[in-house]
């Protein structure tokens, strides 16, 4: 049997959109002489759809998307995923589920059965879990079923189940020769290397095939990188789609393998490819084609401006740099050479005369040799209001330079800097930012060198650099990195090494700074805990323990 896999990116909700993709993918599989096509999960409507759930007209259209390809589709079987009504008197009222059709006829449908609420996820929310399925039997072959987060509670991979149940050892039990498991799991630094050690053990273990389709693509801030594969029962990859981008391969079960396409080897490349792919599909998908930066000589607008550039082409970026009495020559420099680097437009507006005017009137007696938190947040806000101006007059998006680090402890301006629309580079720590620029200057310089390596500097006072108020950035980030995402207290932190000072110090800025952060743009997710909905704390709290 050939499987035709068809790796997507669907816009939510574009149903008249689906069909044609689906409809032509299965027309290109037909001509080369594929038996099945595999689509991932949900790939009517696109994933995750949220509460578009609650909507009686986003059901039936979904419903109608599937009655029409049944109609359509000819001389091959299919199987995609989709909502599905659960006619049952209790429960919620939805399922997620796949299912099989030929010829004008549904021959198999399954219910996911394991609904993840962790992260990003909330499944839960709106959908029913389903009962216990069965295989298939399809040409020949007696297949397994599964939709993503079904695959995701071996015994023999995680050391904390989630569930009671493993539906892949209910199927395996019942006897199976070929797992297919639709997917829509999302990308995450290191989460690639874990998923296909997990894929790779889950084939050896019950000794068939196991072929993974995920959706690719970015859906506000979750961006899914593809990467589905075939792998054999001894676990060897066998076929492969890129990632990152829309791909197809076919898979031939009577020789063992099929296309292999190319994946990034590099981490840092694979995340920057997410941020670029993020970028793009965020905009194209609210139809935004133009954005600004505020270039500012540091190194986190210079990152943003190379992915808004990859993302949307150098016509479509434009740069404003906004200098006051305290920035240095070199960044005048450095702005002007990235741009020319980058072919983008580059526009300088200088703020001294509208900081003046804001600072006359607050504080008209401040010494402007020593300005306060007061003024050097006018400058931040002043540069913000012009780049949401330029955003109005010209219908372009602010795109947001802030990093994670100075997300995490505040190390930014509310209605200043955190101004935009989308926060491209807000789950990247600062020091993988410097990874990140180092590894596109490796054939040609993009970014200037003396951005790359001089001190982090906001520039918001005299000689005023990062350090002055954190610690060096290779000591906040491991930090940040236990406290946020390994979720460290404070005592196995500092048995890990860090100095008991700056880590009370750190985790207080973190706590303080929550409110700034249900404020931000929504931001692109790259680590395994990123701030939004994937991590949620109250803003008013005070956490006090007995002793």
């Amino acid at each position: 049997m050939k499987l035709a896999i068809f790796q997507i990116n669907p816009l939510i909700s574009d149903f008249k959109g689906q069909y044609q993709r689906i409809t032509a993918a299965c027309a290109r599989a037909v001509s080369e002489g594929a038996d099945l096509a595999v689509f991932p999960e949900l790939a009517l409507c696109g994933y995750p759809p949220r509460d578009l759930l609650e909507q009686r007209t986003f059901i039936d259209a979904n419903r109608r998307c599937l009655d029409r390809l049944v109609e359509t589709v000819q001389g091959i079987g299919v199987i995609c995923g989709l909502v599905v009504r659960n006619p049952a008197d209790t429960g919620k009222t939805l399922y997620n589920s796949a299912v099989l059709f030929e010829n004008g006829r549904i021959l198999h449908q399954v219910h996911k059965q394991l609904l993840p609420t962790y992260d990003v996820f909330d499944e839960q929310r709106y959908f029913e879990s389903g009962p216990p399925s069965s295989t298939l039997v399809y040409k020949g072959h007696r297949i397994g079923l599964t939709i993503c987060e079904d695959a995701w509670n071996d015994k023999d991979v995680f050391r904390r189940r989630l569930y009671a149940l493993d539906p892949v050892a209910q199927l395996a039990n019942e006897g199976m020769d070929l797992l297919i498991n639709i997917a829509a799991s999302p990308f995450s630094k290191g989460k690639r290397a874990f998923r296909e050690r997990m894929l790779v053990k889950m084939a050896r273990k019950h000794k068939v095939p196991v072929v993974f389709v995920n959706q690719v693509g970015g859906n506000d801030h979750i961006l899914f990188d593809g990467a589905s594969a075939v792998f054999s029962d001894q676990g060897e990859a066998v076929a492969r789609c890129v990632d990152f981008q829309e791909d197809h391969i076919v898979f031939d079960t009577a020789i063992g393998h099929g296309q292999m396409h190319p994946v990034t080897e590099s981490e840092t490349r694979a995340m920057f490819n997410a941020l670029v792919m993020g970028t793009h599909d965020y905009l194209s998908k609210c139809g935004i084609r133009q954005v600004v930066v505020g270039l500012s000589g540091g190194m986190d607008s210079a990152l943003v401006a190379c992915i808004a550039t990859q993302a949307l082409g150098p016509e479509n970026v434009r740069t404003v740099f906004m200098p006051s009495r305290h920035t240095s020559r070199d960044n005048f420099e450095d702005t002007r050479a990235l741009a020319r680097n980058l072919g983008i437009e580059h526009t300088i507006i200088p703020i001294d005369t509208l900081y003046e005017d804001f600072v006359n009137v607050l504080l008209p007696d401040a010494d402007r040799s020593a300005p306060s938190v007061t003024e050097q947040n006018i400058q931040a806000r002043v540069r913000g209001t012009l780049l949401m101006g330029i955003s109005n007059r010209d219908g372009c998006l602010v795109l947001s330079t802030g990093n994670k680090s100075e997300l995490a402890v505040g190390y930014c301006t509310l209605y200043g800097d955190m101004n935009g629309g989308l926060a491209v580079i807000s789950d990247v720590y600062k020091t993988l930012v410097y990874e990140i620029g180092w590894m596109l200057n490796q054939d040609r310089e993009i970014i200037p060198r003396r951005i790359l390596e001089k001190a982090p500097s906001a520039e918001l006072k005299p000689d005023q650099t990062d350090q002055d108020d954190l610690p060096p950035y290779a000591v906040l980030d491991a930090i940040l990195e236990g406290y946020i995402e390994r979720l460290l207290s404070a005592e196995e932190l500092v048995a890990e090494g860090h100095d008991a000072r700056i880590v009370s110090e750190m985790i207080a800025m973190v706590e303080r700074n929550e409110y700034k952060r249900h404020q931000a743009a929504p931001g692109l997710k790259v680590t395994a805990k990123a701030f939004g909905e994937g991590r949620r704390y109250p803003v008013a709290k005070r956490f006090t323990a007995i002793d």
